[in-house]
């Protein structure tokens, strides 16, 4: 084309320089405020075979440390609480605040892992509670209570007193060998026959009592009023609240027959528990500590209740003649 410069007059382009302008003389105009193409891509190696895909890519302005005047956006500002600084180097580091914070929410987490446990807990054992309360409640119709005729016929010669000592004798005799068996039975620790133990033993010492409590009201004469079903109430609720029943006043009567019963044996079976605890003691340890802390509560619950009835004693001969007392269509054996 008519202008340009004969390719046999042309200078050589040598490396670092920038590239000959064609068209003229002089450089074509916006030159100087474009950046040069030798500052953005390294020249080609002479000798060097080109593929044609273009020269390559040049990763030393991404690894070449900043020299600008801004920060770093890569790097947090200094003087940050995540950040310090150790011989001009920036090192990041723990948050305090942030590690307290992960410590109360692990914390939190495992106390209420421990709280849905004690609940689980609680709710077992309140169930528990609900089955022995029942069985207790189950056995009170079944067990067989001599009347006062039988009684003075199989103890001739007693009065009142004396033959309420022979009861509470048989008695505390007949709980301390359920104690004495249960200890006998935990020679050996099994861990999951252990609430079965307790349960036995809870049972078999109410059924004494229970016998021994409406004996000491035919002895006193204060025999409750009402059927046998009604009876066995007065005397559930004379047994959990360690009392004796007054036939005189019928509030006393029906409050037995109120709703309140089972929370009261509930009470007293708990108490019964704690106090029987240490009756698995192994190695036959249990069994005389069975022995020897049944005796005691049946003697212990037998005199309370004694002492409610004297106060309100009927003599014998003022009592007159009484019917036979209903007996259960399936009692339980009680031999004592």
């Amino acid at each position: 084309m008519a202008g340009d410069t004969p390719s046999r007059k042309r200078r050589l382009r040598l490396p670092g320089r920038p590239e000959a302008y064609q068209g003229g003389s002089g450089p074509a105009e916006g030159v100087h405020d474009a950046p040069s193409a030798a500052h953005s891509a390294p020249l080609p190696t002479p000798g060097a075979r080109d593929d044609g895909r273009g020269p390559t890519a040049s990763l030393e302005a991404a690894d070449a440390p900043r020299t600008g005047p801004g920060p770093d956006p890569d790097q947090p500002a200094p003087g940050t609480p995540d950040d310090t600084r150790k011989g001009g180097v920036l090192k990041r580091v723990a948050n305090p605040a942030r590690v307290q914070l992960d410590r109360i929410k692990l914390d939190s987490a495992r106390i209420e892992a421990v709280r849905r446990g004690v609940r689980r807990g609680g709710q077992g054992a309140k169930a528990g509670l609900g089955y022995l309360v029942d069985r207790v409640i189950e056995i009170a119709p079944r067990v067989p209570v001599r009347d006062l005729d039988t009684l003075r016929r199989q103890f001739p010669g007693l009065g009142p007193e004396q033959l309420a000592d022979k009861l509470v004798a048989g008695a505390a005799h007949a709980s301390a060998t359920v104690g004495a068996g249960i200890g006998a039975a935990a020679m050996l620790p099994v861990p999951p026959a252990m609430p079965a133990e307790l349960a036995a033993e809870i049972t078999g010492v109410a059924a004494v009592e229970l016998k021994l409590i409406a004996e000491l009201h035919e002895v006193y004469g204060q025999r409750p009023p009402g059927t046998l079903a009604q009876r066995s109430t007065a005397y559930l609720t004379s047994w959990a609240e360690e009392r004796g029943i007054d036939p005189t006043k019928p509030t006393t009567v029906n409050a037995a027959l109120g709703g309140q019963l089972k929370r009261e044996l509930r009470q007293q079976i708990t108490k019964r528990l704690v106090r029987n605890l240490p009756n698995l003691t192994p190695f036959l340890v249990g069994a005389a500590v069975g022995a020897v802390m049944n005796r005691r509560d049946t003697r212990k619950l037998a005199a309370h209740i004694r002492k409610d009835l004297r106060a309100r004693q009927i003599p014998w001969h003022a009592l007159g003649h009484q019917p036979a007392l209903e007996q259960p269509e399936n009692p339980k054996d009680i031999d004592f």
